[in-house]
């Protein structure tokens, strides 16, 4: 098992011509595009600059947006009440397989985004356009830490994101935390939908969606796994969980399991 340091600034991948590049069109080993919803507080771009051309580079069309915003003048996204984002992302699904033909997407949320990855499909009825959702810690039980650190503190868009709170509140917050109407909702009955394949990927050491169990889907089918059960010694935390390479290897996997490889460990960003 290799070891290797990650800088805690945001990291970078070599750039992909599959990355939001919407003359891509899905390939028969990876037919299903790929859309990548950001966290809470960030933007697509910022949250998936090395997830994004990493899954791009392993030749998928991966695709991103910022969904949520409180305003256009402001670049963070995912404070709007959770179901304003949610038709916002299934519009964007259906762009996506509008652009390249696709009948299905695979869905990989992080944070609220992985929390929109899950609601979206069984609240708004679009299953049958999923293929596979990947969800890095979402809050999917509600959190007991009500003030959701944002994806914009790790961004360097924390003075963006306090004035955005400051203007319009966060009506999504309140909803993410346990007892929140978004989670209530998500909650009730089944959370995993016919003909999708489900994992979720949580961290041990997770400073924000506590108790990090909260996040696991304990139904027939999903796959519930900590990045620790595979690298005991990775201090990811919560935000760094979309910029560690050992949970990009272990998100291609889950995406390809026929073609799952050995995971290399890495030390990621422990925020």
């Amino acid at each position: 098992m290799t070891t290797a340091l990650v800088t805690t600034t945001p990291a970078t991948a070599v750039t992909s011509s599959g990355f939001d590049n919407w003359s891509c069109k899905p390939s028969a080993a990876h037919p299903n595009p790929l859309v990548l919803l950001h966290g809470l507080g960030g933007n697509g771009p910022g949250n998936y600059s090395y997830l994004g051309p990493y899954l791009a580079g392993k030749g998928y069309c991966a695709f991103t947006l910022t969904y949520g915003q409180a305003s256009p003048l402001f670049p963070v996204g995912g404070t709007i009440a959770i179901a304003e984002s949610a038709a916002q992302i299934k519009a964007f699904v259906q762009r996506v397989r509008t652009a390249t033909g696709a009948a299905k997407v695979d869905l990989v949320g992080h944070s609220e985004g992985a929390f929109q990855s899950i609601y979206g499909p069984k609240i708004l009825g679009y299953a049958d356009q999923v293929g596979k959702v990947v969800a890095l810690a979402p809050p999917t039980h509600g959190t007991t830490f009500a003030g959701l650190v944002s994806v914009g503190d790790y961004l360097g868009l924390r003075p963006v994101v306090d004035q955005v709170l400051r203007q319009f509140g966060c009506p999504a917050c309140d909803e993410l935390i346990v007892g929140g109407p978004a989670v209530n909702q998500v909650t009730a009955g089944p959370i995993a939908q016919p003909g999708i394949k489900y994992t979720v990927i949580a961290s041990r050491f997770d400073p924000l969606v506590v108790p990090h169990e909260t996040s696991f889907i304990r139904e027939t089918g999903v796959a519930n796994k900590f990045v620790q059960d595979t690298c005991p010694l990775d201090p990811v935390g919560h935000v760094g969980l979309a910029f560690d390479p050992t949970v990009a290897q272990l998100v291609a996997n889950a995406l390809d399991p026929a073609h799952a490889q050995r995971v290399v460990c890495f030390a990621g960003p422990p925020v």
